[in-house]
């Protein structure tokens, strides 16, 4: 298939064994109950992978997002990864990428309206939007990146599987990039395999399908990305992405785990492209702002710097940029579709899911209400245990 980029370290192997031992010990202490995974009233969606990040997890997250946030009160929970910060956190519009992470700063700067909070713990953060003031409206819970985040069991769990670094080509750390064996694929609901080429072959359907052995009770989904309009960071000044010439220069700028998609859509527009890739949720220093600085100024005229939304929340306050790294400097917006014509199957999922389930919720909170006023009734002592 197009772009297949699993490596793996085959001298790492015998360390990988040892890791699995571990993980599959683990997994059993859940499955046998001896550790406990928590479930709740509120419908809660996992959003996760098996692989250690660059599966799409922020745009398949704000896709959620755009479904359900005009109807119900969403509220997201990450981990806040690489933050500075420690412990529950509740993010305002003043919150910084160093108090929440880039991802959650990402999500709440797009869509001010939802709840964006951070808590490794997620037990404590799922009780902290429930039960707090401020949020105990929520009604709807997604968590990011939580799939090995056992001890939440939630009602709704999506693993993404890139279809550039199959799961079932790849390894366990360190050998390969698993953080889990192909057998825990079985605790999700729903499998979408992102970045999809546009163009993706229905062999290609039938291959993935049958390697990845699903069973009766998954759903398979297929999706893409779709991009918008370029927009400045440091002005406001709009491209459209098929406006890039042939003979225009682009410097790729990434710090995320898995670019590899991203060049190859940009390599429909123009072959002349240079790629300065940093690791995923890099902070950039000042020897890198150097660097992008020179070899920007390097390249030929026109020339263009192309980055993601999520580098974009890193590179805004950075010091150091030239005057014409910012003038030239674009966010390109990335937006999840559904192949196959499947866009609506999937939604119906997943508002499926979160109606019968919020109505559970409502009619819970209401027998918590009429229990409650019982145990205080007068001349019905027996009024809370009669169930």
């Amino acid at each position: 298939m197009e772009g297949d980029l699993v490596r793996t370290n085959e001298w790492l192997t015998p360390l990988s064994w040892l890791y699995g031992m571990g993980v599959a010990l683990r997994n059993a202490l859940f499955d046998m109950d001896v550790l406990e995974s928590r479930s709740y009233k509120i419908p809660v969606i996992c959003v996760g992978n098996l692989t250690v990040g660059g599966t799409g997890k922020t745009p398949h997250t704000e896709y959620l997002l755009r479904l359900l946030s005009p109807r119900y009160k969403v509220a997201v929970l990450s981990r806040g990864y690489k933050r500075k910060t420690s412990g529950y956190i509740l993010a305002t519009e003043e919150s910084t990428v160093e108090e929440i992470g880039d991802e959650p700063w990402q999500m709440k700067q797009k869509f001010p309206d939802i709840y964006v909070a951070v808590d490794k713990n997620r037990r404590e953060g799922i009780e902290r939007l429930c039960d707090d003031p401020e949020t105990c409206d929520v009604e709807v819970i997604l968590l990011d990146d939580a799939f090995q985040h056992r001890y939440v069991k939630p009602g709704l769990s999506i693993l993404l599987v890139d279809y550039h670094r199959m799961v079932t080509d790849d390894r366990l750390l360190p050998a390969g990039r698993l953080r889990e064996p192909m057998e825990s694929m079985n605790r999700a609901n729903i499998v979408v395999v992102t970045k999809c080429p546009h163009d993706i072959k229905p062999m290609d359907y039938r291959v993935i399908q049958k390697a990845l052995g699903l069973k009766p009770y998954q759903y398979l989904f297929f999706s893409t990305f779709r991009y918008g309009k370029l927009w400045g960071l440091f002005h406001d000044k709009e491209r459209k992405l098929s406006s890039l010439a042939p003979e225009e220069s682009v410097l790729l700028l990434t710090g995320i785990a898995s670019p590899e998609q991203l060049h190859l859509d940009l390599r429909r527009h123009t072959q002349r492209i240079t790629t300065l890739s940093y690791p995923d949720h890099h902070n950039f220093t000042p020897y890198d702002i150097r660097h992008i600085n020179h070899v920007f100024a390097s390249l030929p005229s026109p020339r263009i710097i192309i980055t993601t939304e999520k580098d974009a929340t890193r590179l805004l306050y950075m010091q150091g940029l030239s005057r014409e790294v910012k003038e030239s400097l674009y966010i390109l917006p990335i937006r999840v579709d559904f192949l196959r014509d499947e866009q609506d199957m999937f939604n119906e999922k997943i508002s499926g899911y979160v109606l019968k389930n919020s109505r559970n919720r409502f009619l819970a909170k209401n027998q918590d209400d009429d229990d409650t006023r019982n145990s205080h009734h007068t001349g019905h002592g027996t009024g809370t245990t009669d169930r």
